[in-house]
Formats: C-alpha cells, sequence, structure tokens
C-alpha cells in the first residue's frame, strides 16, 4: 500500500483524537475544527474499512484495532517530528 498525504494527515488526526480523547481538545491542538477531524477520521475509517474509534456524546475511545494501530503510529510519527526539528 503506498502512504499519501491525505493518509498521513489522516493518521495523525487519528493519534490526536485518540491521544486527547476528545476531538474538541485535538481540534485546538491541531488547529481545525472539530467537524473536520471528525469527517478526515471517517474518510480514513472507510478506506481503512475498520472503525478505529468508538464515539458517544460524552467520550471517544479507541477500539482495539485503534488501540493497536496507535501503539504503532505514536512512535513514528515521533520519528518524523524528529527528522523536521533535525533540518531545521
Amino acid at each position: 500500500m503506498t502512504i499519501t498525504r491525505t493518509d498521513l494527515a489522516e493518521l495523525a488526526v487519528f493519534a490526536a483524537v485518540a491521544r486527547h480523547r476528545s476531538f474538541s481538545r485535538a481540534a485546538l491542538e491541531l488547529g481545525v475544527s472539530a467537524s473536520a477531524l471528525s469527517h478526515s477520521l471517517k474518510g480514513l475509517e472507510s478506506r481503512l474499512g475498520i472503525r478505529l474509534l468508538n464515539r458517544s456524546t460524552r467520550a471517544v475511545v479507541p477500539t482495539d484495532a485503534g488501540e493497536r494501530l496507535l501503539t504503532q503510529l505514536l512512535p513514528t510519527l515521533g520519528q518524523l517530528e524528529e527528522a523536521l526539528e533535525e533540518l531545521t
């Protein structure tokens, strides 16, 4: 599977929402609206064919698959951030 810019952006959105367990807090961090994050996440889940987050009016919790993805994704995103920081 080739990773596109959209994939990277949506994975970063997923990581932020899953870490904060909140669309509104993740939206503040990323500087976009909570509805934009929700739309992005729905697209990612649709393309992957798997639900990554369980959402209710009171909570956002990663599914088992979402938790597994987050565990692998966070170190990778951290490495990307470090690589970009080294350039500057």
